[in-house]
């Protein structure tokens, strides 16, 4: 591969990398028109490079395309979140069974320091800090991550990677925390990891993400967000 085409390809993942974060983090609101001059600007890359990026985050899931119209962050609703929550169930329940079957010592090491990490910040967002908001997904979503490092398959890593990033969206968009409930749940999910307990942990690991959708739910946090055109 010669210079130039490492180049495109380093500035094009760079562009994918802070533009699927931006989406992620909420810098750019659920449906934002994505504008390609724009974006060219913001984001330092050719608009080849951008279309070549903004087709990878579409086929994602992040943002949409209509002929008519171009491309847009995907937009945020209640039927979304309950879709993505059962893929998240299935692909994270499955991968429970494998890692939990074939975990050695460095798995549990990690499973722990994740564990350890997220409490941290756990106990930050109990005291009614939310500047750690961003920093309490991104340990949540780590020691989700570490329970299924073990399962020894990258193709399912691959896809709960981008189920739980889209999870994670919501999570950070309408600042979904259940408290001491969540807490609760992360230390039973911490103990049947320990224990190797897999039904136990398929049935808190269900609990605790379905309870999102119910806490979302019945405080009407996905009416009328104002989503931009």
């Amino acid at each position: 591969m010669n210079a130039a085409l490492q180049t495109a390809g380093s500035a094009g993942e760079t562009a994918y990398g802070r533009l699927r974060g931006d989406i992620i983090l909420g810098r750019l609101a659920p449906g934002t028109r994505l504008r390609l001059e724009r974006l060219r600007d913001d984001y330092q890359v050719s608009v080849t490079t951008l279309r070549e990026v903004l087709a990878r985050l579409a086929s994602e899931g992040l943002i949409l395309f209509e002929a008519q119209k171009g491309f847009e962050v995907t937009r945020i609703s209640a039927e979304d979140l309950r879709e993505i929550a059962e893929m998240r169930v299935l692909l994270e329940c499955h991968a429970i069974g494998m890692a939990f079957a074939a975990g050695d010592l460095d798995w549990e090491a990690r499973v722990v320091g994740a564990h350890h990490k997220l409490s941290r910040m756990e106990g930050r967002m109990l005291a009614g800090d939310r500047a750690a908001t961003a920093d309490w997904k991104r340990y949540d979503r780590e020691f989700h991550v570490a329970l299924i490092s073990a399962c020894g398959s990258a193709e399912l890593l691959a896809a709960h990677d981008r189920i739980i990033d889209r999870f994670l969206r919501y999570q950070l968009l309408l600042v979904i925390f259940r408290g001491q409930e969540a807490v609760g749940e992360h230390d039973a999910l911490l103990a049947a990891a320990l224990a190797r307990d897999t039904d136990r942990a398929r049935a808190v690991l269900t609990k605790h993400i379905c309870a999102c959708i119910d806490y979302t739910v019945a405080r009407g946090l996905l009416i009328d967000r104002g989503q931009p055109e």
